[in-house]
Protein backbone atom coordinates (compact mmCIF):
# COMPACT_ATOMS: atom_id res chain seq x y z
CA UNK A 1 0.00 0.00 0.00
CA UNK A 2 2.77 2.53 0.79
CA UNK A 3 4.39 1.66 -2.56
CA UNK A 4 1.10 2.37 -4.34
CA UNK A 5 0.85 5.73 -2.54
CA UNK A 6 4.33 6.63 -3.66
CA UNK A 7 3.51 5.74 -7.26
CA UNK A 8 0.33 7.77 -7.21
CA UNK A 9 2.18 10.76 -5.73
CA UNK A 10 4.72 10.90 -8.54
CA UNK A 11 2.34 12.18 -11.24
CA UNK A 12 1.02 14.80 -8.83
CA UNK A 13 4.56 16.04 -8.17
CA UNK A 14 5.26 16.14 -11.89
CA UNK A 15 1.99 17.97 -12.42
CA UNK A 16 2.89 20.49 -9.73
CA UNK A 17 6.32 20.94 -11.26
CA UNK A 18 4.89 21.50 -14.72
CA UNK A 19 2.30 23.88 -13.29
CA UNK A 20 4.93 25.82 -11.38
CA UNK A 21 7.08 26.10 -14.47
CA UNK A 22 4.12 27.30 -16.49
CA UNK A 23 3.29 29.86 -13.83
CA UNK A 24 6.90 31.06 -13.82
CA UNK A 25 6.90 31.40 -17.60
CA UNK A 26 3.62 33.30 -17.37
CA UNK A 27 4.98 35.69 -14.78
CA UNK A 28 8.12 36.24 -16.84
CA UNK A 29 6.02 36.90 -19.92
CA UNK A 30 3.96 39.47 -18.04
CA UNK A 31 7.03 41.24 -16.67
CA UNK A 32 9.04 41.15 -19.90
CA UNK A 33 9.59 44.73 -21.11
CA UNK A 34 7.65 45.77 -24.18
CA UNK A 35 9.34 47.35 -27.17
CA UNK A 36 9.44 51.12 -26.60
CA UNK A 37 11.04 52.01 -29.91
CA UNK A 38 9.04 54.06 -32.37
CA UNK A 39 11.31 54.93 -35.27
CA UNK A 40 13.21 58.19 -35.46
CA UNK A 41 12.62 61.78 -34.49
CA UNK A 42 9.20 63.30 -34.98
CA UNK A 43 8.79 66.44 -37.10
CA UNK A 44 9.70 68.76 -34.22
CA UNK A 45 12.98 67.13 -33.24
CA UNK A 46 13.87 66.55 -36.89
CA UNK A 47 13.57 70.31 -37.43
CA UNK A 48 15.72 71.08 -34.37
CA UNK A 49 18.31 68.55 -35.58
CA UNK A 50 18.45 70.25 -38.97
CA UNK A 51 18.85 73.66 -37.33
CA UNK A 52 21.74 72.41 -35.20
CA UNK A 53 23.51 70.97 -38.24
CA UNK A 54 22.98 74.17 -40.18
CA UNK A 55 24.54 76.10 -37.30
CA UNK A 56 27.57 73.80 -37.31
CA UNK A 57 26.88 72.49 -33.81
CA UNK A 58 28.21 69.00 -33.13
CA UNK A 59 28.75 68.85 -29.38
CA UNK A 60 26.48 68.62 -26.33
CA UNK A 61 24.35 71.76 -26.35
CA UNK A 62 21.51 73.16 -24.29
CA UNK A 63 18.71 74.24 -26.62
CA UNK A 64 15.91 76.60 -25.65
CA UNK A 65 12.86 76.92 -27.89
CA UNK A 66 12.02 80.62 -27.88
CA UNK A 67 8.41 80.09 -28.99
CA UNK A 68 7.78 77.57 -26.22
CA UNK A 69 9.46 79.86 -23.70
CA UNK A 70 7.21 82.70 -24.85
CA UNK A 71 4.16 80.43 -24.47
CA UNK A 72 5.10 79.68 -20.86
CA UNK A 73 5.63 83.36 -20.15
CA UNK A 74 2.17 84.08 -21.56
CA UNK A 75 0.68 81.29 -19.44
CA UNK A 76 2.14 82.76 -16.25
CA UNK A 77 1.12 86.28 -17.16
CA UNK A 78 -2.43 85.20 -17.95
CA UNK A 79 -2.76 83.23 -14.72
CA UNK A 80 -1.29 85.80 -12.36
CA UNK A 81 -2.54 89.01 -13.96
CA UNK A 82 -6.06 88.97 -12.47
CA UNK A 83 -4.73 88.08 -9.00
CA UNK A 84 -2.83 91.32 -8.55
CA UNK A 85 0.28 89.49 -7.36
CA UNK A 86 3.68 90.50 -8.66
CA UNK A 87 6.08 87.94 -10.13
CA UNK A 88 9.59 87.47 -8.80
CA UNK A 89 11.68 85.58 -11.36
CA UNK A 90 14.06 82.99 -9.92
CA UNK A 91 17.49 83.50 -11.48
CA UNK A 92 19.03 80.15 -10.48
CA UNK A 93 16.45 78.36 -12.63
CA UNK A 94 17.12 80.64 -15.61
CA UNK A 95 20.91 81.02 -15.33
CA UNK A 96 21.58 83.18 -18.37
CA UNK A 97 21.46 86.99 -18.45
CA UNK A 98 19.50 87.12 -21.71
CA UNK A 99 17.16 84.31 -20.68
CA UNK A 100 16.47 86.05 -17.39
CA UNK A 101 15.94 89.35 -19.16
CA UNK A 102 13.47 87.86 -21.64
CA UNK A 103 11.40 86.32 -18.86
CA UNK A 104 11.43 89.42 -16.66
CA UNK A 105 10.42 91.64 -19.55
CA UNK A 106 7.84 89.12 -20.71
CA UNK A 107 5.98 89.02 -17.40
CA UNK A 108 6.56 92.71 -16.78
CA UNK A 109 8.55 92.61 -13.56
CA UNK A 110 11.70 94.17 -12.18
CA UNK A 111 11.89 91.64 -9.35
CA UNK A 112 14.39 88.78 -9.33
CA UNK A 113 15.52 86.21 -6.78
CA UNK A 114 19.22 85.36 -6.72
CA UNK A 115 21.08 82.71 -4.73
CA UNK A 116 24.78 83.52 -4.61
CA UNK A 117 27.21 86.39 -4.64
CA UNK A 118 28.32 85.96 -8.24
CA UNK A 119 24.79 86.07 -9.65
CA UNK A 120 23.88 88.91 -7.31
CA UNK A 121 26.70 90.97 -8.80
CA UNK A 122 25.95 90.02 -12.40
CA UNK A 123 22.23 90.61 -12.26
CA UNK A 124 22.77 93.87 -10.41
CA UNK A 125 25.21 95.08 -13.07
CA UNK A 126 22.87 94.11 -15.91
CA UNK A 127 19.73 95.40 -14.17
CA UNK A 128 20.71 98.18 -11.73
CA UNK A 129 17.02 99.05 -11.44
CA UNK A 130 16.09 95.53 -10.31
CA UNK A 131 14.62 94.68 -6.93
CA UNK A 132 16.71 91.72 -5.81
CA UNK A 133 15.85 89.22 -3.08
CA UNK A 134 18.27 86.55 -1.89
CA UNK A 135 16.69 83.11 -2.02
CA UNK A 136 18.99 81.68 0.65
CA UNK A 137 21.13 83.16 3.42
CA UNK A 138 24.58 84.22 2.28
CA UNK A 139 27.63 83.68 4.52
CA UNK A 140 28.49 86.86 6.38
CA UNK A 141 31.83 87.19 4.55
CA UNK A 142 30.01 87.49 1.21
CA UNK A 143 27.43 89.91 2.58
CA UNK A 144 30.16 92.12 4.04
CA UNK A 145 32.12 92.12 0.77
CA UNK A 146 29.03 93.11 -1.22
CA UNK A 147 28.04 95.85 1.25
CA UNK A 148 31.57 97.25 1.22
CA UNK A 149 31.67 97.38 -2.60
CA UNK A 150 28.27 99.03 -2.95
CA UNK A 151 27.98 101.17 0.18
CA UNK A 152 28.08 104.38 -1.85
CA UNK A 153 25.81 103.18 -4.69
CA UNK A 154 22.24 104.42 -4.74
CA UNK A 155 20.64 102.25 -7.44
CA UNK A 156 18.10 99.62 -6.24
CA UNK A 157 20.18 96.53 -7.08
CA UNK A 158 22.94 97.80 -4.80
CA UNK A 159 20.60 97.27 -1.87
CA UNK A 160 19.19 93.73 -2.20
CA UNK A 161 17.08 92.05 0.43
CA UNK A 162 19.41 89.68 2.25
CA UNK A 163 17.61 86.65 3.62
CA UNK A 164 17.60 86.21 7.40
CA UNK A 165 16.59 82.78 8.70
CA UNK A 166 17.70 83.00 12.33
CA UNK A 167 18.65 85.37 15.10
CA UNK A 168 22.28 84.39 14.46
CA UNK A 169 22.12 85.57 10.84
CA UNK A 170 20.42 88.75 11.93
CA UNK A 171 23.13 89.50 14.48
CA UNK A 172 25.70 89.12 11.69
CA UNK A 173 23.79 91.61 9.56
CA UNK A 174 23.73 94.07 12.44
CA UNK A 175 27.49 93.75 12.89
CA UNK A 176 28.09 94.30 9.17
CA UNK A 177 25.79 97.33 9.05
CA UNK A 178 27.61 98.91 11.99
CA UNK A 179 31.08 98.07 10.68
CA UNK A 180 30.41 99.71 7.32
CA UNK A 181 27.90 102.31 8.50
CA UNK A 182 25.59 100.98 5.80
CA UNK A 183 21.88 100.41 5.50
CA UNK A 184 21.06 96.72 4.97
CA UNK A 185 17.72 95.49 3.77
CA UNK A 186 16.63 92.15 5.19
CA UNK A 187 13.85 89.70 4.43
CA UNK A 188 12.81 87.20 7.08
CA UNK A 189 12.42 83.57 6.01
CA UNK A 190 9.55 81.77 7.72
CA UNK A 191 9.08 78.00 7.86
CA UNK A 192 5.68 77.34 6.28
CA UNK A 193 6.05 73.56 6.34
CA UNK A 194 9.13 72.74 4.26
CA UNK A 195 11.25 72.57 7.45
CA UNK A 196 14.41 73.72 5.71
CA UNK A 197 15.12 76.49 8.15
CA UNK A 198 13.54 79.85 8.76
CA UNK A 199 11.55 81.13 11.73
CA UNK A 200 9.27 78.30 12.79
CA UNK A 201 7.27 80.11 15.45
CA UNK A 202 5.76 83.52 16.01
CA UNK A 203 7.73 83.80 19.23
CA UNK A 204 11.08 83.40 17.44
CA UNK A 205 10.01 85.78 14.68
CA UNK A 206 8.87 88.41 17.17
CA UNK A 207 12.15 88.18 19.08
CA UNK A 208 14.13 88.62 15.85
CA UNK A 209 12.05 91.64 14.85
CA UNK A 210 12.71 93.14 18.28
CA UNK A 211 16.43 92.56 17.76
CA UNK A 212 16.28 94.21 14.32
CA UNK A 213 14.63 97.24 15.89
CA UNK A 214 17.76 97.84 18.00
CA UNK A 215 19.73 98.82 14.89
CA UNK A 216 18.29 101.61 12.71
CA UNK A 217 20.55 100.63 9.81
CA UNK A 218 18.65 97.33 9.47
CA UNK A 219 15.53 97.58 7.33
CA UNK A 220 13.00 94.74 7.53
CA UNK A 221 11.67 94.56 3.98
CA UNK A 222 9.29 91.62 4.33
CA UNK A 223 8.83 87.87 4.58
CA UNK A 224 9.52 84.83 2.44
CA UNK A 225 7.79 81.45 2.76
CA UNK A 226 8.71 78.72 0.26
CA UNK A 227 6.32 75.77 -0.05
CA UNK A 228 7.24 73.25 -2.82
CA UNK A 229 6.39 70.40 -0.45
CA UNK A 230 2.68 71.10 -0.85
CA UNK A 231 2.44 69.29 -4.20
CA UNK A 232 4.43 66.28 -2.94
CA UNK A 233 2.75 65.36 0.34
CA UNK A 234 -0.50 63.51 1.03
CA UNK A 235 -3.52 65.69 1.78
CA UNK A 236 -2.32 68.63 -0.29
CA UNK A 237 -5.32 70.80 0.58
CA UNK A 238 -4.50 70.42 4.27
CA UNK A 239 -0.83 71.27 3.64
CA UNK A 240 -1.75 74.37 1.64
CA UNK A 241 -4.14 75.52 4.35
CA UNK A 242 -1.33 75.13 6.89
CA UNK A 243 0.95 77.27 4.69
CA UNK A 244 -1.69 80.00 4.54
CA UNK A 245 -2.22 79.92 8.30
CA UNK A 246 1.49 80.11 9.06
CA UNK A 247 2.01 82.97 6.62
CA UNK A 248 -0.99 84.92 7.95
CA UNK A 249 0.26 84.49 11.49
CA UNK A 250 3.78 85.65 10.63
CA UNK A 251 2.42 88.60 8.71
CA UNK A 252 0.36 89.62 11.75
CA UNK A 253 3.50 89.51 13.92
CA UNK A 254 5.36 91.65 11.38
CA UNK A 255 2.55 94.19 11.32
CA UNK A 256 2.40 94.32 15.11
CA UNK A 257 6.13 94.91 15.42
CA UNK A 258 6.78 97.22 12.46
CA UNK A 259 3.44 98.81 11.56
CA UNK A 260 4.54 98.95 7.91
CA UNK A 261 2.20 99.42 4.98
CA UNK A 262 1.87 95.95 3.36
CA UNK A 263 2.07 97.58 -0.06
CA UNK A 264 5.64 98.59 0.75
CA UNK A 265 6.66 95.11 1.91
CA UNK A 266 7.93 92.11 0.00
CA UNK A 267 5.61 89.28 1.02
CA UNK A 268 7.02 86.47 -1.08
CA UNK A 269 5.71 82.94 -1.38
CA UNK A 270 5.25 79.99 -3.76
CA UNK A 271 7.56 78.62 -6.42
CA UNK A 272 6.95 77.12 -9.83
CA UNK A 273 5.16 74.00 -8.48
CA UNK A 274 2.74 75.99 -6.32
CA UNK A 275 2.27 79.42 -7.84
CA UNK A 276 -1.18 78.56 -9.18
CA UNK A 277 -2.27 77.57 -5.68
CA UNK A 278 -1.66 81.12 -4.42
CA UNK A 279 -3.59 83.14 -6.98
CA UNK A 280 -6.22 84.00 -4.36
CA UNK A 281 -3.78 84.10 -1.44
CA UNK A 282 -4.47 87.28 0.59
CA UNK A 283 -1.32 86.96 2.68
CA UNK A 284 1.40 87.32 0.03
CA UNK A 285 1.81 90.00 -2.61
CA UNK A 286 4.33 88.31 -4.90
CA UNK A 287 4.96 84.81 -6.27
CA UNK A 288 8.35 83.30 -7.10
CA UNK A 289 8.59 81.40 -10.40
CA UNK A 290 11.62 80.08 -12.28
CA UNK A 291 11.69 76.54 -13.63
CA UNK A 292 8.09 76.73 -14.81
CA UNK A 293 9.22 78.95 -17.67
CA UNK A 294 11.33 76.14 -19.18
CA UNK A 295 9.63 73.12 -17.53
CA UNK A 296 12.29 70.46 -16.90
CA UNK A 297 11.19 66.86 -16.20
CA UNK A 298 10.91 67.32 -12.44
CA UNK A 299 8.13 69.82 -13.12
CA UNK A 300 5.85 67.44 -14.99
CA UNK A 301 3.19 67.91 -12.34
CA UNK A 302 -0.54 68.71 -12.48
CA UNK A 303 -0.13 72.32 -11.35
CA UNK A 304 2.09 72.99 -14.38
CA UNK A 305 0.04 71.05 -16.94
CA UNK A 306 -0.53 74.26 -18.94
CA UNK A 307 3.24 74.73 -19.37
CA UNK A 308 5.29 73.12 -22.15
CA UNK A 309 8.89 71.81 -22.13
CA UNK A 310 11.07 74.54 -23.60
CA UNK A 311 14.60 73.24 -22.94
CA UNK A 312 16.44 70.20 -24.29
CA UNK A 313 19.94 68.79 -24.37
CA UNK A 314 21.08 67.87 -27.87
CA UNK A 315 24.12 65.65 -28.30
CA UNK A 316 25.47 63.60 -31.23
CA UNK A 317 25.74 59.83 -31.42
CA UNK A 318 29.46 59.02 -31.46
CA UNK A 319 29.08 55.28 -31.98
CA UNK A 320 26.07 53.29 -33.15
CA UNK A 321 26.71 49.65 -32.28
CA UNK A 322 24.75 46.53 -33.13
CA UNK A 323 23.85 44.10 -30.41
CA UNK A 324 24.31 45.45 -26.87
CA UNK A 325 27.22 43.64 -25.22
CA UNK A 326 28.06 44.11 -21.55
CA UNK A 327 31.67 43.48 -20.45
CA UNK A 328 31.88 40.10 -18.73
CA UNK A 329 28.40 39.11 -19.93
CA UNK A 330 29.12 38.68 -23.64
CA UNK A 331 28.06 35.03 -23.58
CA UNK A 332 24.53 35.93 -22.51
CA UNK A 333 24.11 39.00 -24.73
CA UNK A 334 21.60 37.25 -26.96
CA UNK A 335 19.54 36.12 -23.96
CA UNK A 336 19.54 39.63 -22.50
CA UNK A 337 18.46 41.12 -25.80
CA UNK A 338 15.80 38.47 -26.21
CA UNK A 339 14.45 39.22 -22.75
CA UNK A 340 14.48 43.01 -23.21
CA UNK A 341 13.93 44.16 -26.80
CA UNK A 342 14.97 47.66 -25.74
CA UNK A 343 18.55 46.50 -25.32
CA UNK A 344 18.85 45.17 -28.85
CA UNK A 345 21.06 48.10 -29.96
CA UNK A 346 23.48 50.34 -28.13
CA UNK A 347 24.44 53.94 -28.87
CA UNK A 348 27.27 55.91 -27.33
CA UNK A 349 26.68 59.64 -27.17
CA UNK A 350 29.00 62.63 -26.88
CA UNK A 351 29.20 63.31 -23.13
CA UNK A 352 26.55 62.18 -20.69
CA UNK A 353 25.70 61.50 -17.06
CA UNK A 354 23.55 64.62 -16.93
CA UNK A 355 20.48 65.02 -14.76
CA UNK A 356 18.31 64.38 -17.78
CA UNK A 357 16.10 61.82 -19.48
CA UNK A 358 16.28 60.75 -23.15
CA UNK A 359 13.16 61.80 -25.08
CA UNK A 360 13.96 61.48 -28.77
CA UNK A 361 14.11 59.23 -30.66
CA UNK A 362 11.50 57.45 -28.51
CA UNK A 363 12.57 54.29 -26.70
CA UNK A 364 16.12 55.19 -25.66
CA UNK A 365 17.11 54.14 -22.15
CA UNK A 366 20.10 54.19 -19.85
CA UNK A 367 21.67 50.79 -19.31
CA UNK A 368 21.87 49.82 -15.64
CA UNK A 369 24.30 46.94 -16.31
CA UNK A 370 26.77 49.04 -18.26
CA UNK A 371 26.48 52.05 -15.94
CA UNK A 372 26.67 55.79 -16.46
CA UNK A 373 29.46 57.76 -18.12
CA UNK A 374 30.25 61.48 -18.42
CA UNK A 375 32.43 60.81 -21.45
CA UNK A 376 30.50 58.44 -23.73
CA UNK A 377 27.18 57.56 -22.17
CA UNK A 378 25.57 54.33 -23.37
CA UNK A 379 21.93 54.46 -24.39
CA UNK A 380 20.13 51.35 -25.55
CA UNK A 381 17.10 50.91 -27.76
CA UNK A 382 15.19 48.33 -29.73
CA UNK A 383 15.79 47.49 -33.37
CA UNK A 384 12.96 49.91 -34.17
CA UNK A 385 15.00 52.94 -33.04
CA UNK A 386 16.13 54.73 -36.20
CA UNK A 387 19.40 56.29 -35.14
CA UNK A 388 22.76 56.43 -36.84
CA UNK A 389 26.21 57.77 -36.09
CA UNK A 390 26.28 61.60 -35.97
CA UNK A 391 22.51 61.82 -35.53
CA UNK A 392 21.38 63.90 -32.56
CA UNK A 393 19.83 62.49 -29.41
CA UNK A 394 17.61 64.78 -27.36
CA UNK A 395 17.20 64.68 -23.61
CA UNK A 396 15.09 66.74 -21.23
CA UNK A 397 16.87 68.11 -18.16
CA UNK A 398 15.44 67.00 -14.82
CA UNK A 399 16.09 70.52 -13.54
CA UNK A 400 17.47 73.73 -14.91
CA UNK A 401 19.44 75.40 -12.15
CA UNK A 402 22.57 73.22 -12.33
CA UNK A 403 22.19 71.47 -15.67
CA UNK A 404 21.98 74.62 -17.81
CA UNK A 405 25.48 75.64 -16.73
CA UNK A 406 27.20 72.54 -18.15
CA UNK A 407 27.10 73.29 -21.88
CA UNK A 408 28.46 76.76 -22.53
CA UNK A 409 26.33 79.14 -24.56
CA UNK A 410 22.66 78.21 -24.93
CA UNK A 411 21.42 77.63 -28.49
CA UNK A 412 18.15 79.49 -29.04
CA UNK A 413 15.89 77.71 -31.52
CA UNK A 414 13.36 79.83 -33.38
CA UNK A 415 11.55 79.48 -36.72
CA UNK A 416 13.61 76.50 -37.84
CA UNK A 417 17.06 77.95 -37.12
CA UNK A 418 19.44 78.56 -34.24
CA UNK A 419 18.74 82.27 -34.01
CA UNK A 420 21.04 83.24 -31.13
CA UNK A 421 23.57 81.96 -28.63
CA UNK A 422 23.03 83.10 -25.03
CA UNK A 423 25.94 83.03 -22.56
CA UNK A 424 25.19 81.59 -19.11
CA UNK A 425 26.10 82.86 -15.68
CA UNK A 426 29.40 81.64 -14.21
CA UNK A 427 29.23 78.18 -12.64
CA UNK A 428 28.17 78.61 -9.06
CA UNK A 429 26.08 76.94 -6.38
Amino acid sequence: MPELARKSAMPRRRLLGVGGAALGVGILAMTRPSDHGAGGHDAYFSAVSAALRQAGIAQPTLVIDRARLAANIATVKSAIGPSGHAVRVVAKSLPSPKLLQMVMEGVGTGRAMVFNGDTLGQVGAARPDADLLLGKPLPAVLVAAFVQRHAADDHPAAHPQFLVDSAYRLSQMIDIARAHDARIRTNFEIDVGLHRGGFASDTDLAAALDLAATEPRIEVAGLMGYDPHVVKVPFQDRALAAVHRRYASARAVLHEKRQADPRNLTLNTAGSPTYRLHLDDPNANELAIGSGFVKPCDFDIPTLSAHVPAAFIATPVIKAAGQTRIPGLESVASLLNLWDPNSARSFFIYGGHWLAKPVSPPGLEYNALFGRSSNQEMLTGSSRVALRQDDFVFLRPDQSEAVFLQFGDIAVYEDGVIAERWPTFPISA
